[in-house]
């Protein structure tokens, strides 16, 4: 699964500093990733800042709409900080559709240290609320909009294989 946009601090290529995220559709709904905590990421001396996490593991959620062919958008997000993350170490992160009821969606995401069996270090549950397309250029800067507009590869019609 590429970049949703280009500009996008987690997934794109274009921001300088930018998490630069790539996605895997899983089996069950699911979404993997994995994110290397780098000395640009930190917050206390060697560790990763929370907020950088919890970034990481929202684009990873955000990630679940094309499984579900909607746009979505994070209406709470839960955060739980289990152990610390060291600069140096990746964050195998894991993200599952658990529910949807109209336009709620309901999602999760464990970030494994090191492997993706190694030990929870955060952990998160979400409200996506599903929305028309139209919200973005509505809400989004117009340059913005109309940048992400003129990119064939965003086209609202594009589509992926899920597991072929």
């Amino acid at each position: 699964m590429g970049p949703h946009y280009a500009r996008c601090f987690a997934c794109g290529d274009d921001p300088p500093g930018g998490l630069r995220m790539q996605f895997t559709a899983g089996e069950a709904m699911t979404v993997t990733s994995r994110f290397l905590v780098t000395e640009h990421h930190q917050g206390a001396p060697g560790l990763a800042h929370g907020g950088i996490l919890t970034c990481a593991i929202d684009e990873a959620l955000g990630a679940l709409g094309p499984l579900l062919r909607v746009p979505m958008v994070t209406g709470r997000l839960e955060t739980d900080f289990r152990r610390p993350v060291p600069v140096g170490t990746t964050l195998h992160i894991e993200a599952r559709i658990d529910g949807r009821s109209g336009r709620k969606i309901h999602v999760s995401a464990d970030g494994h240290l090191d492997a993706p069996d190694g030990p929870v270090a955060v952990r998160s549950r979400a409200l996506y609320l599903a929305v028309p397309v139209e919200h973005f250029g509505t809400h989004g800067r117009a340059e913005d909009v109309e940048a992400a507009r003129a990119d064939p590869g965003l086209r609202a019609d594009r589509h992926f294989d899920v597991n072929p």
